[in-house]
């Protein structure tokens, strides 16, 4: 599913004009409850996670890492989209699809091809957005097996329950 998640912020004239402020008030404190419980389970750590469990942060940036989650209006179902932003590589390398968003390969799990260029005696993971750089040196895509690792599906569980307080008094006579 693609949506333009800028233009089903909250705060945009679109979405203030388009829902009504009690509807608009609480969709987005319970988008806000479940980007808190998800971006919480999420801990910043060198070693990976045990599989089942919410996966392990290993970089700092603040823009590109799991944690990095936003919710936004959504007009077809008038509810709210919450979930990590697509951190990506996309490409077909050496007839293997290597394309795939790791949110979503951490929640459900499954295969990916990983590029692996040989270098100094060994192979490493290439960038694929630097096609120069592995110019004419010696590449392979390695499958990987990933098992799940959900952390946006118990997040939503856990603050499903909080959903009724934030609809009471909504409706004012």
């Amino acid at each position: 599913m693609r949506i333009d998640f800028k233009a089903g912020f909250f705060d945009r004239p679109a979405v203030i004009n388009a829902v009504d402020k009690a509807t608009r008030k609480a969709l987005s404190k319970f988008g806000a409850f479940v980007r808190r419980a998800a971006r919480s389970s999420l801990r910043r750590r060198k070693k990976s996670s045990a599989a089942g469990s919410p996966p392990s942060v290993h970089t700092s940036d603040k823009v590109a890492t799991l944690k990095n989650i936003q919710f936004a209006y959504e007009p077809a179902r008038q509810s709210v989209i919450v979930g990590a932003i697509k951190l990506n590589q996309t490409a077909v390398v050496q007839g293997v699809n290597t394309a795939g968003t790791l949110p979503a390969l951490m929640e459900y799990g499954g295969e990916q091809g990983i590029l692996e260029v040989f270098r100094r005696g060994r192979w490493t993971r290439a960038d694929q957005r630097s096609r120069r750089k592995i110019a004419g040196q010696k590449t392979r895509v390695r499958q990987a097996r990933y098992a799940p690792r959900p952390f946006m599906g118990p997040a939503f569980q856990k603050e499903l329950s909080k959903a009724p307080d934030l609809w009471r008094n909504s409706v004012k006579p």
